[in-house]
């Protein structure tokens, strides 16, 4: 997985109409290039990559250092893309706020569009749904999802990028995923993470945190009611705790007669009748795999973090604490790093490149019926 650290502060501004016309401009003539010369595939490969996706948005004009390097670039290529979505072969999905809420109704519009089967439509909601449990629940840094786009072609290989907003100190991260090289969507599954700093969080993708997961669901479809009472006890301060030591963020715990004397709790009081009724669910769908956990409604961040909580400090499956996350300008950028946005520049940038396209690329499908005549031809000529 590519890391690195880039400081996304959230913005609360807009990007200008006439900056935003221009982007889409761009992005449509850099994206049909890339088409005819890479295939789609290795879009998909480098919308994955957070190295590439931020130095595509500082292309078009966006700033390096904003939440909207994501928001707009992502919003600027799904309307500059709109109409070519059939020739180009890339459905874009989702969006920003109650947009991307809207993400399962438009994959399922243009799945039916390509007529694929309703299996093959579930499996990829089920892969745009999973991908934002999992970066809200298994990974916790106090980000909360809030932009999640996830574009498909013909052939059913996705991407996602998605962002996450952490408003203690009003910055973003974001995450990106490809298909082809997911294996289990609970362990390792993204190609990287940007954010801005390193963050001390629960992490359950790392494969250290597998025993911890495991026996988390086995808590909760196996034995609810020993869980429920496990984290009773750590959640009350009874006599079981020598002392409790607050510090920011976490309290110190020591327990009487456990392995481990002491645990980094986070600070917070969980809601046991609602976590009651939670867990009981999850034991009445009885999930066979963690992915099949996550997709159960009602199970967010403080099921898992309570049931990571029970089987570390009770049984002794310790998770994973390390932060995955871990960066070009052309025309400048929207709030004047390192310069303000020339629009006579970004208009010469956009002619040539239009010009450029005219005269060197056929329309794909003009290339599909030169194909079909050459065919014919060759099959013309065998016969002679």
């Amino acid at each position: 997985m590519r890391t690195g650290i880039a400081t996304l502060p959230l913005d609360i501004g807009k990007c200008p109409p006439w900056l935003f016309e221009r982007m889409k401009k761009l992005l449509r003539i850099i994206f049909l290039t890339m088409r005819e010369e890479f295939g789609v595939k290795e879009i998909l490969r480098q919308l994955s990559d957070p190295v590439w996706f931020q130095s595509l948005s500082c292309v078009i004009g966006f700033d390096w250092n904003s939440s909207g390097s994501t928001t707009t670039t992502l919003g600027a290529l799904k309307e500059g893309l709109r109409g070519l979505e059939k020739e180009l072969g890339i459905f874009v999905c989702g969006g920003k706020g109650k947009t991307s809420r809207k993400t399962p109704e438009q994959i399922e519009k243009w799945a039916q569009f390509l007529g694929f089967s309703q299996k093959e439509t579930d499996n990829l909601i089920k892969a745009s749904k999973l991908s934002a449990k999992v970066d809200s629940s298994l990974l916790q840094a106090g980000y909360q999802i809030y932009h999640h786009n996830f574009i498909f072609t013909p052939k059913k290989d996705w991407v996602v990028v998605q962002q996450g907003m952490r408003s203690e100190d009003q910055t973003a991260r974001r995450y990106h995923w490809l298909s082809f090289r997911i294996k289990d969507f609970t362990r390792e599954p993204h190609t990287g993470i940007v954010g801005v700093k390193k963050i001390a969080q629960l992490n359950l993708v790392d494969k250290v945190s597998d025993k911890n997961k495991e026996i988390s669901l086995r808590l909760a479809t196996e034995t609810p009611r020993t869980f429920l009472k496990d984290i009773e006890l750590i959640s009350k301060k009874s006599d079981h705790l020598i002392s409790q030591k607050r510090l920011s963020h976490f309290c110190e715990m020591e327990l009487k007669d456990v392995e481990f004397r002491w645990h980094p709790v986070l600070k917070e009081k969980f809601d046991l009748n609602r976590l009651k009724k939670t867990i009981e669910k999850i034991h009445f769908f009885s999930p066979s795999n963690f992915e099949n956990l996550l997709l159960i409604q009602g199970v967010g961040p403080k099921t898992i973090r309570a049931l990571s909580l029970v089987a570390e400090i009770i049984y002794g499956a310790k998770p994973s604490y390390e932060d995955p996350a871990r960066y070009s300008f052309a025309v400048g950028g929207k709030d004047g790093t390192p310069y303000f946005v020339e629009r006579k520049h970004y208009d010469d940038l956009l002619n040539i490149l239009e010009k450029i396209f005219r005269k060197n690329v056929f329309s794909f499908s003009e290339k599909k019926k030169i194909k079909e005549k050459t065919s014919l031809l060759n099959k013309n000529f065998k016969k002679y």
